[in-house]
C-alpha cells in the first residue's frame, strides 16, 4: 500500500468530526492547539453539532466532509476530532474514488476504525491510528504520543515501532511474521463482518484494542472473528490497549488468559502490551503497511513504500 507523503511544518490540516459531537464551545481551542504546533486548519462545519444525541450530524453529512477534506488540494492531512459512535452511518457516503486519487495522512481510531477498513482495502493508503485532536492533542499530547505521531506519519525509510518507556512489548505465543497491518478497535472489527468493509485477514497482521468492556464482551466479539475464519488467517496478532477491561467475577481469568484460549489451535505469533488506544501515551500504528514482528527479538517493524 501507498505511504502518503509527510506532512510539513505549515501545512493545512483538515480536522473533521465522522462520528460524536465534541462538546459546544470547544472548536477554537482545537483549532488554536494545531496552529500553535505549526499547522495551517480547516474544520469542519459540523464538530459541534448534535444528531441523535450521539453524532456530529446525518451519516451523509459526516461522510461528505471526510470526502471534502480529500478532495481539498489545500489540505496535506486529516485527523479526526474524537471518535465516539455513529461511523457505520458514513461508510455507504464515503467515495473512494476521491480518496484513493487524492492520497494523504489520515489520523484517528476507535470508532474511525470503520473509516480505516474502507480506506485501507479500497485505495491501496496506508492511514495511522494515532491520537485526535481532542481526545488527545489538546490536553494529553505527551512528548512520546507526539514523538510516535511524527514518526510514523514523516516516515521516509522503514522504522521500528516503539512503545514508552517502562511498557515491554510482551509474548503470549512465540514466533516470526509479516503482512499487512490491519485492526483497530474491537467491537468495530467484529461488527464488520459481512458488510462491504469486511475486516480482511489473510496473510495480515491483526491489531487489536478495546475499552470499558466486560471481558464476556471481549469473548463475544474475538469468537466471533474465530468463528467468521479470521483468526486462522492472520499471519500474527498485536493486542494493544485494553484500557478498564475487567473479570469482576474472576480477576484472574484476564483478557489475555481469554485471548490466549480463543487462540487455541492456531499457531501464530501474538504479542501483546503494544501501547496504542484508549490509555496514555498512545502510540501510533501505520494500518496498510507491511509489518514484521519477531518474538524472539521483541521488535516490531514497518516498511514505507511510497
Amino acid at each position: 500500500m501507498r505511504y502518503p507523503e509527510k506532512l510539513n511544518k505549515g501545512d493545512t490540516i483538515g480536522i473533521i468530526c465522522p462520528s460524536s459531537p465534541v462538546e459546544p464551545g470547544k472548536t477554537p481551542a482545537l483549532i488554536k492547539r494545531m496552529e500553535d504546533l505549526g499547522y495551517k486548519v480547516k474544520t469542519a462545519d459540523n464538530l459541534e453539532e448534535n444528531y441523535g444525541g450521539f453524532m456530529a450530524g446525518t451519516g451523509r453529512t459526516r461522510g461528505e466532509w471526510v470526502n471534502k477534506m480529500f478532495a481539498d488540494p489545500e489540505v496535506k492531512a486529516v485527523f479526526c476530532v474524537r471518535g465516539g459512535d455513529g461511523s457505520s452511518r458514513i461508510m455507504e457516503y464515503l467515495d473512494y474514488d476521491v480518496i484513493r486519487n487524492n492520497p494523504k495522512i489520515f489520523v484517528g481510531y476507535s470508532d474511525v476504525t470503520n473509516i480505516h477498513l474502507g480506506i485501507n482495502q479500497n485505495c491501496d493508503l496506508v492511514t495511522f491510528h494515532g491520537p485526535m485532536v481532542s481526545s488527545n492533542i489538546l490536553n494529553d499530547f505527551d512528548d512520546e504520543t507526539a514523538e510516535s505521531l511524527f514518526a510514523a506519519i514523516n516516515a521516509e525509510g522503514d522504522f521500528e515501532f516503539k512503545n514508552p518507556a517502562g511498557f515491554d512489548l510482551k509474548v503470549l505465543k512465540e514466533g516470526k511474521a509479516e503482512g499487512i497491518l490491519t485492526g483497530g478497535n474491537l467491537s468495530l472489527l467484529s461488527a464488520s463482518v459481512g458488510t462491504p468493509y469486511d475486516l480482511e485477514t489473510e496473510g495480515r497482521i491483526l491489531f487489536v484494542e478495546e475499552v470499558c468492556e466486560p471481558l464476556s464482551k471481549i469473548e463475544k466479539w474475538m469468537y466471533h472473528l474465530r468463528n467468521s475464519g479470521k483468526l486462522a488467517k492472520c499471519s500474527g496478532i498485536l493486542l494493544g490497549q485494553f484500557t478498564e477491561v475487567e473479570n469482576e467475577k474472576m480477576a484472574e481469568y484476564d483478557v489475555y488468559e481469554d485471548i490466549k484460549d480463543i487462540l487455541e489451535g492456531i499457531d501464530i505469533p501474538v504479542m501483546y502490551n503494544v501501547q496504542s488506544g484508549h490509555s496514555k501515551p498512545m502510540m501510533t500504528l501505520p494500518l496498510g503497511a507491511v509489518c514484521t514482528m519477531d518474538t524472539a527479538t521483541g521488535k516490531i517493524t514497518f516498511k514505507v513504500e511510497k
